[in-house]
């Protein structure tokens, strides 16, 4: 964690972090000892797409992933009609089921093949750096509490 001055007229950076998750800590660290956190921002510098690779993207794959997601889809309609409709038994809920599945199968197989791409994957956006800033206001107490609270044995996870 490293010190700068000021950012803006109103924010302070309190401290400079390599990971959003140990800008966070710092944070929760904050919450727990009563400070104000509503007064401090983390803010993410040298942005990036990542794209993390999670497998092959296989006919089968979007066939399961398209009929299980519509079989949900067709739950929730058919709980819908349920209720709403007091003489339709159980049979909208299951009809509604294998309707979704049907058609997210079938939806997805057509995407399968329009698709471009032979692998599945997640993006995310990451930082090179995590800057927690606080208002100037605040400055003071929250270095104080942060240093006095990482200085102590209990607080080293």
């Amino acid at each position: 964690m490293s010190e700068r001055s000021t950012v803006g007229p109103h924010k302070v950076v309190l401290g400079t972090y390599s990971s959003h998750e140990a800008a966070q800590h710092a944070v929760d660290l904050l919450a727990e000892h009563k400070f104000p956190v509503e007064h401090v921002t983390i803010v993410g510098s040298g942005l990036k797409l990542e794209e993390r690779i999670l497998g092959r993207w296989t006919l089968g794959r979007a066939l399961l992933t398209g009929a299980s997601t519509g079989a949900w889809i067709g739950l929730l309609i058919g709980i819908v009609f349920w209720i709403v409709t007091p003489r339709v038994v159980e049979g909208a809920v299951i009809s509604g089921i294998i309707v979704g599945l049907l058609f997210g199968a079938a939806f997805s197989a057509v995407a399968y093949f329009l698709q471009k791409r032979a692998y599945t994957s997640m993006r995310s956006v990451v930082a090179d750096r995590y800057d927690l800033l606080v208002d100037a206001a605040f400055a003071d107490e929250a270095r104080r509490l942060l240093s006095a609270v990482l200085s102590t044995p209990e607080s080293a996870h």
